[in-house]
This record gives structure tokens, sequence and C-alpha cells, in this order.
């Protein structure tokens, strides 16, 4: 299977490969059950933490998400690996995942047992539980972002609250092709720049090559202008 970087990093290009890998090899229904962990929805918090990143990163990973189910997400990684010896089950251990380059690799093995070692153990299961208690109030702005027609004009956007703007502005882009993965916190701070405080900024430049720019009372995403 190869991977188009296309301007992603290489943990990101590999996770969208092994997406579309499983997905290509699910059954009819189209479900993919997936072995995350109590322990990956931790790094996926810190690592979200770290970033600086909004509510949506911080509540992690769905048990259900589209076609994606994860059942294991109460559950240690150490719980699983000794259900699999209980069971005489073979496991496949992914050679990245020791791998120091990658930065998941070191907020799980350098990272989270400081974190443990300075607040004297669980640091694992309480960023778990943050996602858990964030994601109620995830889904109710997203659900009333929904109710909000996705709009190009400055002064209906304007007009609404700055936690349902940032969505509603996140599902404009994305629908003019912008890359979701890739599209973070400060990639919609800008854009939330450009209807409340717009001071002639040219464009704010989104994953996937395209552009956001002002055009008197309307957002127009187009392909960013390659320089000379």
């Amino acid at each position: 299977l190869t991977a188009c970087l296309a301007g992603r990093g290489p943990e990101a290009a590999a996770r969208e490969a092994r997406r579309e890998a499983l997905l290509a090899a699910a059954g009819p229904d189209g479900v993919v059950v997936l072995a995350h962990t109590l322990d990956d929805q931790a790094e996926t918090v810190l690592l979200g933490l770290g970033r600086g990143s909004g509510a949506r990163s911080l509540a992690g990973m769905r048990p259900v998400d589209g076609p994606w189910r994860r059942p294991l997400l109460s559950l240690r990684r150490s719980d699983t690996e000794r259900i699999c010896v209980l069971h005489d089950l073979a496991w496949w251990e992914d050679p990245h995942n020791l791998d120091p380059r990658f930065r998941r690799v070191r907020v799980r093995r350098e990272l989270l047992p400081l974190l443990d070692d300075v607040l004297g153990g669980g640091a694992a299961e309480a960023l778990a539980r943050t996602a858990s208690l964030l994601r109620p109030d995830v889904d109710l702005l997203d659900q009333l972002a929904d109710e909000v027609a996705p709009s190009d004009d400055v002064r209906t956007l304007a007009a609404l609250p700055a936690a349902l703007r940032s969505r509603v502005l996140r599902r404009f882009v994305l629908g003019a092709g912008v890359t979701a993965g890739e599209l973070g916190a400060g990639h919609l701070a800008e854009l939330d720049r450009l209807v409340t405080h717009w001071h002639g900024q040219v464009r704010v430049e989104l994953p996937g090559g395209l552009s956001c720019s002002r055009e008197g009372e309307r957002l127009v995403v187009s392909p960013t202008p390659v320089a000379p």
C-alpha cells in the first residue's frame, strides 16, 4: 500500500492509508472493528493538549464513529494483552510502535509514565475520562451547528455565537474540499478572524492545497497560489 504524503506528515499519511485499506477490506455492512484501548485514547487526548487543540480533539476517539467501532476503549492495553495470553491468541506488534521518531511513541513511552510518576498513577484513566466528559458537550454543539446551513456570508457567520461559528466554518471549508484530518484549531481561528477581525488579510492557507479569502461580504475557498 502506497500513501501519498500530499503535504502531510508521515504519521498522518500512514493513518489515512490504513483507513483506506481497512475500509476496502470491510464486509458488506461496511463496519470495521478497531482495537484502540484506553491507552490509545489517553495518548490522543495528551497529543491534542500539546497542540493546543479544541474540544473536538480533546474528546478523543468515539466508540462508534461512522463505519468505525472501538469496543475496547475502556480497557488498558495490558488488559487486552492478558486476555490474548489467557485465550492463547497471538497478536502482531507494529514495529513503528517502538520507533521514538514518532511523537505518539514518545508520549506512550516517556510522557505518560512521567505523568503517572508525578501524579501518583492513574494518568491514562484521567485523560480518557476527560475525553468522555467532553464528548456530550461536543455532540450538542455539533447538533446545534447541524441546524445552521453552511454559509459563506460574513454577516450571517458573524451573528453566530463563537462556538457555533467555528463549527459552521469547519463544515463550510470541508464542503469546499479541505482535508478534514489536517484541519486544526489554528486554521479555524484564522478563518474566524476573516469574519470578525478582518483588516485586509490576504488569505488563510488550509490543508489540501486550498486557501480561504474574504471578498467583500463573502468567504471564498480556492486553490492556494503557487509561488513563482
